[in-house]
């Protein structure tokens, strides 16, 4: 993506099944987890750029030793300095007691990090400072261990305010305004109602205060507090949660928004939001891992039984199709066919655009996560060549010769690699003119690869903001002489803001938008801004089941290619010699591609819960009063 977002963070949750003697007899270490956790984080560090934290409860512990552990990092690469940090404590205590540490229970009640529950986050914050008390996995505390409650999560809420307020009003006194925090003192005031019912039944029953803590810990009934919780939450989260008593519980939204994959055995229970992190640190088949269903939580009670409940009733599924085009890892066997597909589909509008002439059109991609889909796009050249190759042969009939059917066979897509990214190179300059001197050379080309009567034709994965083309791609691809340059998006034109966790908030970054507003302007029209404010506004006050996204007008008069041309338009700097086109994706080939992710809000303005038609809405009002905020 040559306009890099930023986006939504990761989870890892691991529960063991067996006592830790029994790791370290079959796999020959006490610290068993420990090692698949930093796997299982590392393999997902896609998805964290602020920051990362590591959670982990001990079982059977007794009063007075410490049974939670936890360790934040925002360093530079916050999982090695978090992992790196526990294993030089656990090397130390290891050569100062060799001997007692051959014994698993003595691990355990020394060091930190032996327990059988673990909770892993990689963060990326889309609102507010990068600091270590924004970094989850967040704890509440509390003498009783049924009170103690650890939160991490994938997740955005729309409805904070409401949800703020509601808290005030059962007596609470929140320390921040955010929904990481509103969630966990949600779930923490249901979680002290369920201590307090059970407590006082278990007390009529004339059980001792022991007996009572114990009972307590048995019965907890985790769907009961979820549902109580997460009643009126608006968003897309998968959210994860430890309790100090060793139950946990990962919880998806009804929409399905946020990905969440689990897979279990008699060892182990683990939950990651990527299912090829689990395939390849559990070395397990892809069949065998499945999704958390949307509106439902894996429940893990620290008995040992595992169930899937229904704790909100499900919407329609609305996976989230960003994760198919851009976030989630290619490796992943279904989202590799996915963006194959993608890159075969913009093919018929490449050809097209190129009018026909693939002798003398380059093909290459732009950036590295393109690659997939550029090997699609590969594929549908080859399909369409195929077919021009066999008419012509039909077509020279007896007429045939070697040189003719050579000259035929040898027409193939030109595919090379046009622009290799120099790592070395940071945008420090804040002089803008230095800076945009300096941004125009952060990419190498490959000269001698193109010729001036040539096309090329760069995919990207999206386009976003439009201004990396501008201030650099374009400018680099033009030096290599080219008489056409084709830059075609493997998703649709990106109008509305995501709400959900994607870093995607404001609609005048968004090139689509701006070029939507502009062709407004020029056509006279701009009385269709003013009414959608008017509307906008009118509907400030309702409740969310009657908003409706009127920013859907602002693209109603024209069509996807008018918007594109100027898209066009707008990236194209001055002084380039090249024509530029850009080519995006249909709305209805993203589906086709990605039959079972059906969340395209970004590109269609249909947001799958009431808040985001809210949000969409305030961020066209911060737009027109030249707010430059978020709208959540």
């Amino acid at each position: 993506m040559s306009d890099a977002i930023k986006h939504e963070c990761g989870i890892a949750v691991l529960r063991l099944r067996k006592p830790l003697e029994y790791y370290q007899e079959k796999y020959g270490t006490a610290f068993y987890a420990l090692n698949k956790m930093y796997l299982l984080m590392e393999k997902q560090h896609n998805r964290g750029q602020d920051g990362a934290g590591l959670a982990n409860i001990k079982f059977d512990v007794e009063p007075g030793k410490r049974y939670i552990s936890r360790r934040r990092s925002i360093k530079q690469q916050p999982i090695q300095d978090i992992f790196g940090k526990i294993n030089k404590r656990i090397s130390e205590t290891i050569t100062e007691n060799p001997k007692k540490a051959q014994n698993v229970d003595w691990l355990k009640d020394n060091l930190p990090f032996t327990g059988e529950l673990f909770l892993g986050h990689l963060r990326y914050g889309t609102f507010g400072k990068n600091s270590i008390e924004s970094c989850h996995p967040f704890l509440r505390q509390n003498n009783w261990m049924s009170r103690n409650l650890i939160t991490a999560g994938n997740f955005n809420l729309t409805n904070v305010d409401e949800l703020f307020d509601e808290l005030v009003h059962l007596g609470q006194h929140p320390k921040k305004k955010s929904d990481t925090v509103t969630v966990l003192e949600k779930i923490g005031h249901f979680l002290d109602e369920e201590n307090t019912e059970l407590y006082y039944k278990y007390k009529e029953q004339g059980h001792s205060k022991e007996e009572i803590s114990r009972l307590i810990s048995e019965n907890l009934d985790i769907q009961k507090i979820l549902v109580n919780s997460a009643k009126k939450w608006d968003g897309g989260y998968a959210m994860a949660g430890l309790i100090g008593n060793g139950d946990a519980f990962v919880l998806r939204d009804p929409s399905g928004i946020r990905p969440a994959f689990y897979y279990m055995d008699d060892e182990i229970v683990v939950v990651t939001s990527e299912r090829p992190v689990i395939q390849t640190v559990f070395n397990v088949p892809f069949e065998e891992i499945k999704e958390i269903d949307p509106g439902h939580a894996l429940i893990m009670k620290k008995t040992g039984e595992v169930d899937m409940k229904m704790v909100r009733e499900p919407m329609e599924k609305k996976s989230c199709s960003f994760e198919r085009i851009y976030f989630s890892r290619g490796s992943d066997a279904d989202i590799y066919r996915e963006r194959i597909e993608l890159g075969r589909r913009v093919c018929p509008a490449i050809i097209e655009e190129v009018d026909y002439d693939l002798r003398n059109s380059v093909f290459s991609f732009i950036p590295n996560t393109a690659e997939t889909s550029f090997y699609g796009m590969v594929k549908g050249v080859e399909d369409y060549l195929f077919k021009v190759k066999q008419r012509k042969i039909l077509e020279l009939g007896s007429d045939i010769s070697p040189e003719k059917l050579e000259d035929i066979l040898t027409i193939r897509p030109r595919v090379e690699k046009i622009a290799i990214k120099d790592a070395k190179l940071r945008t420090f300059i804040t002089d803008d003119n230095s800076r945009d001197d300096l941004v125009a050379h952060v990419y190498d080309v490959t000269y001698g690869t193109v010729k001036p009567t040539d096309n090329l034709v760069i995919i990207d994965d999206s386009i976003v903001r439009g201004t990396t083309l501008k201030q650099s791609i374009l400018k680099i691809l033009d030096r290599l002489g080219p008489k056409k340059i084709v830059i075609v998006s493997s998703a649709p034109q990106i109008r509305y803001p995501d709400c959900y966790g994607i870093d995607m908030a404001k609609l005048g970054d968004f090139v689509a938008f701006r070029a939507a507003i502009e062709l407004l302007k020029e056509r006279k029209m701009e009385n269709v801004i003013d009414d959608v404010y008017e509307k906008c506004i009118a509907q400030q006050h309702l409740p969310d089941d009657q908003v409706v996204n009127y920013v859907k007008e602002i693209y109603a008069p024209f069509t996807p290619q008018e918007i594109s041309d100027k898209v066009a338009e707008i990236v194209t700097p001055k002084g380039i010699n090249a024509e530029v086109k850009i080519l995006f994706q249909t709305i209805e080939d993203l589906h086709e591609s990605c039959p079972d992710h059906k969340g395209d809000w970004y590109f269609t303005g249909d947001f799958p819960t009431p808040g985001g038609n809210r949000v969409v809405n305030k961020a066209f009002i911060y737009f027109k009063e030249g707010k430059n905020v978020r709208a959540y």
